[in-house]
């Protein structure tokens, strides 16, 4: 299995050396730890503070102070037809950076398509795009690694038939069957007889609703053309300081940190023991 290298570029001066690189680690382990078996995937996940670093067979996840684009981001093409994603700074980049990687391992390309059973009615059988973190992309449903904020995805079960009681269909247990999706998500799929496409959201209403986005046209992918028609991907809840959610990743960015700070003192302490022997 030929491994996927993804490099996470900081081209702004807003990210630290010393963020970029945890940001970095975090997103190795997410995807090497939490995603890779489950999606039969293999990937390599790197920081670089310049762009001109990286190497040529790397897919870049470039963040930047604006992308012209508020309060979205997405995976994109070059002129060679290899992938790129774009992240607006905020607060919360990581998970949005967390979110681009993801999809980009599981669809580098953003043409990949799942058939399932239609969650509108009389629809019957269509054709999902494969964003495995849509539906379920909000910070509220985020967790952590190594202390930093990372984006929750689906599984492949999540396009099952049936929904089973001990079925995992997101990797924290957010999204509780296929097909579905949570509060600030959405979910997107293709009607085979009409060509027409169609969207459940979730973003300022009581419960999901459905749209038409129609026939997609233009050149470029099916998911940059669905990213264009989204009023607002990947703009995540802002939940208040005090929030158990934020009050959790909080913590375990500081437990981290505490121990990190610990691992270094005891290193530097060996070290400098070596030292004295020779």
């Amino acid at each position: 299995m030929l491994n996927r290298n993804l490099a996470l570029v900081a081209d702004t001066k807003k990210i630290t050396p010393s963020q970029l690189t945890k940001v970095a680690a975090a997103l190795q382990k997410q995807a090497t730890r939490d995603f890779g078996p489950l999606w039969d995937i293999q990937a390599n996940v790197s920081g670089f503070a310049r762009l001109q670093d990286v190497p040529t067979d790397y897919w870049p996840v470039i963040v930047r102070d604006d992308i012209k684009t508020p309060g979205a981001a997405g995976v994109h093409e070059d002129k060679n037809r290899q992938p790129f994603a774009l992240v607006q700074f905020s607060d919360a980049w990581s998970l949005t950076a967390s979110h681009e990687t993801l999809e980009m391992l599981a669809d580098p390309f953003g043409n990949r398509l799942v058939a399932g059973k239609s969650p509108k009615r009389a629809q019957g059988r269509v054709n999902f795009l494969v964003e495995v973190c849509d539906p379920c992309e909000d910070q509220q449903f985020a967790y952590t690694v190594n202390g930093v904020t990372v984006s929750d995805f689906y599984t492949p079960h999540f396009f099952d038939p049936v929904a089973e009681s001990s079925g995992r269909y997101s990797y924290t247990g957010a999204v509780k069957g296929p097909r579905t999706i949570l509060q600030g998500g959405y979910l997107s799929w293709g009607v085979p007889e009409t060509n027409e496409w169609f969207q459940m959201t979730w973003f300022d209403t009581a419960k999901p609703v459905f749209r038409s986005l129609g026939v997609l046209s233009g050149t470029g992918s099916l998911r940059a053309a669905i990213d264009r028609l989204t009023p607002t991907p990947l703009e995540t809840t802002k939940l208040p300081a005090k929030s158990p959610l934020m009050a959790a990743a909080r913590n375990a960015f500081d437990e981290v940190g505490d121990a990190c700070v610990s691992r270094a003192k005891f290193l530097r302490k060996q070290i400098e023991e070596i030292k004295k022997a020779k």
